[in-house]
């Protein structure tokens, strides 16, 4: 169980590499259950390097880091799809799959982490697509849906698998001020009832009108404001 001695994210003195470039030098952070905590950043400041080593998209070689109960010095490829059946990854560009509808988008997902029972997998689609307010669009196809409607078709797809933690990739980035103001808040309920949520963004208007913890990164370092 995750509680405040057995954080959600914990890394130390972790160095960042992509492609052998040191991104991030030093990094020490700790992130608690049902804890929010913005990512802010210049453009290449290293926020998607860091979301991408916490889902084990890039290896950490050097310093400690554990998300979720994984230790990601010794991460080895096959417990990469275990480690990701404990978190929601959400982009900025959806990635939703344009050939078939918001249903099939997550029954996709469901089979390929193993759900099998049709009964088990129908009450889940639909438990999500209600959490998300879309329980009356699963028929439709992505095309069909405004950007808001497929960010929350995003978000219903990373709640599938009844994450710990939810990583966030500048998810408001595409969408217009009241449609983000939506998704901000359907993060922070999530973040009060169900799971941790860490956000990259540098929308500071958002960051105004919905106060959380702020990691800042600045010329490769982590740092608390």
């Amino acid at each position: 169980m995750t509680t405040a001695e057995h954080p959600i994210v914990s890394l130390h003195d972790a160095n960042i590499y992509v492609k052998k470039n040191l991104i991030l030098t030093g990094v020490n952070l700790q992130v608690s259950k049902n804890e929010f905590v913005y990512l802010i950043g210049k453009t290449g400041s290293g926020k998607s390097s860091l979301l991408r080593v916490l889902f084990g998209d890039i290896k950490l070689n050097q310093g400690d880091g554990n998300v979720a109960g994984y230790n990601l010095v010794k991460l080895r490829q096959r417990d990469i799809p275990f480690l990701r059946r404990k978190l929601g990854i959400v982009f900025q560009d959806f990635q939703l799959l344009s050939d078939r509808t918001a249903k099939d988008n997550l029954l996709f997902v469901l089979k390929a982490t193993g759900w099998h029972d049709k009964n088990k997998i129908d009450d889940r689609i639909n438990e999500v697509l209600q959490k998300v307010g879309l329980s009356t669009k699963g028929f439709k196809m992505p095309h069909e849906l405004s950007g808001g409607e497929q960010q929350r078709l995003a978000i219903a797809r990373a709640l599938l698998n009844e994450p710990e933690l939810i990583l966030a990739d500048e998810p408001s980035g595409n969408l217009d001020p009241e449609t983000s103001n939506e998704i901000m808040n359907l993060f922070f309920e999530l973040s009060k009832t169900r799971c941790s949520v860490i956000m990259a963004t540098h929308n500071y208007s958002l960051i105004e009108r919905f106060p959380a913890r702020i990691i800042r990164l600045e010329t490769g370092k982590v740092i608390e404001n």
